[in-house]
């Protein structure tokens, strides 16, 4: 999987280190950032595969980002998965028109299955083989 590319969008240094050293050790190429600004920018800049997005974050949220990433042609496609402590039934409801591609809340999944999941939508969008 070394040339798949992911971006994590996540505020909290410690979920962030986390789940990079996940991603790395499964053999994935990760990017970070800390908030929805820097998020687009590495996005836009590293054509990722896959995005991991928090909702809660500082000056700009994951939603806001969310619906800047689909404007974009080049960002239009992009499987994102939301991974946050925000219950589904609590998330912004525009999000079920920005093509989510998964709902992960993190208090009830381990990174490893978050691996997995990630495993599948990229099967899913054709980005890695069938097994």
């Amino acid at each position: 999987m070394s040339n798949i590319k992911i971006v994590l969008v996540e505020d909290e240094k410690s979920i962030r280190e986390m789940y990079v050293h996940k991603f790395k050790s499964e053999g994935f190429e990760i990017s970070e950032a800390e908030n929805g600004v820097e998020g687009l920018k590495i996005i836009e800049n590293t054509q990722p595969a896959l995005v991991l997005l928090d909702l809660r974050m500082p000056v700009m949220d994951g939603e806001e980002m969310l619906k800047k990433l689909r404007g974009y042609e080049w960002g239009n496609n992009v499987p994102v998965v939301i991974l946050t402590n925000v219950s589904q039934s609590e998330a912004p409801h525009e999000l079920r028109f920005l093509k989510v591609a998964k709902y992960v809340v993190k208090a009830h999944t381990t990174p490893s299955q978050v691996v997995s999941e990630v495993v599948s939508i990229l099967i899913k969008y054709r980005v890695l083989p069938s097994r």
